[in-house]
């Protein structure tokens, strides 16, 4: 049986299990609910967690070390002249026979003995899958018979679930912690590694940015300038554009729904708002493209201007528009959340609606518009397809928006596309930037948890 249909059995046992563990704790005292420790719900969830815990449990132990059972029995099979291949060549042979197993071969003519190398891979594997099966139902299924003998009306069913629960919760955690761990240490080991090769200040302060790099040592080619200023300055200037955009028109639009609008014009224009928000982005960048670059173009030659066709301008513009509702709709749920009480309260001293909106709800809500505007700018930050299409690749120092510049996330993606070596500068470079930015939206988080916390003990 197949992992997904095996996980499609186990979710459907565990709720069977949970009927009837329900139903046993009824029957035990003979429906004298009050008899019972626990309501009934609870001894169907410690039955059906019984049944799926310890089944997803060695499913997971079984799946994480089979591949290395399959391709160490794989290789037993093989020849000796086979087997006594260096590592990389070996591994090269296994690769070969995978593919062959999965019906992946690109030439029609394939050694014999990797064809039957390959058959022995499938039969291993149908074995695999089948003794998978039998063990994964057979510990489910005797998990679900010894919660069943376990329950009683005495039995504290409730305090065993929330345990369990508990539990649960604190390995997702704790996975998520790790998870946050490992990704920032990969990116700081991979960072390390270009630093060693380039000199941090030269990466951080230089002003050019060229990371061609030869691909052999027998090549002729660029030593790379590895400055990061420009890429910098061009994810500054179009997110600035960008927020630039979006924050007055969100702010406005959250304040007129929330305070001014009607109930039916607010039921109708705010998920019309929100419908921008699930737009792909590559639908932004043509519009950006083929529409506002050639528009902003024509529109500064009639004024003697000298435009490029593709300019931070049109990408800041779209990409405005485009997180509108992220400012919008956070907004317009932090301003409804502020309680009547303290409208009223401002009415009766004689505030106008215009005194309380800037006096009272603003300041009641600044904590969640500001959570907007960083969600917003993070957005606009790590926003690539619209800067691809709309501003383009050139790693240019300007401050003018009419001109064609580029942004990290955008250099990142280019460095990790091609035949580049993966310890070469030119690659170890994306993970340097990654750093980099990573390093400012964290500063960025902290002054304005700063500035949360000074506004908040102002109002309070």
């Amino acid at each position: 049986m197949q992992t997904p249909y095996l996980l499609f059995t186990l979710l459907i046992l565990s709720v069977l299990a949970y009927f009837i563990g329900k139903r046993r704790s009824v029957t035990v005292v003979e429906g004298a609910l009050r008899e019972l420790h626990s309501l009934p719900a609870y001894y169907g969830y410690y039955t059906a967690l019984w049944g799926l815990i310890p089944a997803l449990f060695l499913m997971l132990v079984w799946l994480s070390f089979e591949p290395t059972w399959l391709a160490h029995q794989t290789v037993a099979s093989l020849p000796e002249e086979i087997k006594s291949l260096p590592s990389s060549k070996l591994n090269l042979q296994l690769n070969n026979i995978k593919n062959v197993a999965a019906g992946l071969q690109v030439s029609q003519r394939v050694d014999p003995l990797i064809v039957e190398a390959a058959e022995h891979y499938n039969r291993l594997r149908k074995i695999s899958n089948f003794a998978l099966t039998l063990v994964v139902m057979t510990c489910s299924l005797t998990g679900i018979w010894l919660a069943h003998k376990k329950i009683s009306k005495d039995y504290r069913a409730r305090n065993v679930v929330e345990k369990i629960m508990t539990g649960l919760m604190i390995l997702a955690s704790t996975i998520a912690i790790f998870t946050t761990v490992g990704i920032v240490a990969s990116v700081v080991f991979e960072s390390l590694l270009f630093f060693r090769q380039v000199p941090f200040f030269d990466f951080l302060f230089g002003l050019e940015w060229s990371p061609q790099t030869a691909l052999r040592a027998d090549q002729v080619g660029s030593s790379g300038a590895f400055g990061a200023v420009p890429l910098f300055a061009g994810t500054l200037l179009i997110s600035s554009i960008a927020l630039i955009v979006a924050v007055p028109i969100g702010l406005m639009s959250a304040i007129y729904l929330s305070e001014f609008a009607g109930s039916k014009f607010r039921s109708t224009a705010k998920p019309t708002l929100e419908i921008l928000a699930g737009i792909p982005t590559v639908v932004y960048g043509f519009f950006a493209a083929l529409t506002v670059a050639p528009f902003i173009r024509e529109t500064g030659e009639l004024w003697g201007w000298v435009v490029s066709s593709e300019s931070a301008l049109a990408a800041g513009l779209v990409m405005g528009i485009m997180i509108i509702p992220f400012v919008s709709s956070l907004s317009d749920d932090v301003i409804n959340a502020v309680p009547q009480s303290l409208r009223d309260a401002a009415y009766a001293l004689g505030a106008t609606q215009a005194e309380t909106i800037k006096q009272i709800i603003l300041p009641a809500a600044l904590p969640g518009i500001v959570g907007s505007i960083l969600l917003a700018a993070s957005r606009a930050i790590g926003e690539t397809m619209i800067v691809v299409m709309a501003a383009g690749l050139a790693a240019n120092l300007t401050a003018n928006p009419l001109e064609a510049v580029t942004t990290v996330t955008v250099q990142i993606v280019t460095l990790l596309v091609g035949d580049q070596e993966f310890d070469s500068p030119k690659t170890l470079s994306a993970f340097a930037l990654g750093l980099m930015l990573f390093v400012v939206t964290l500063a960025l988080n902290v002054i304005a948890l700063h500035i949360v916390r000074k506004y908040r003990e102002q109002y309070e």
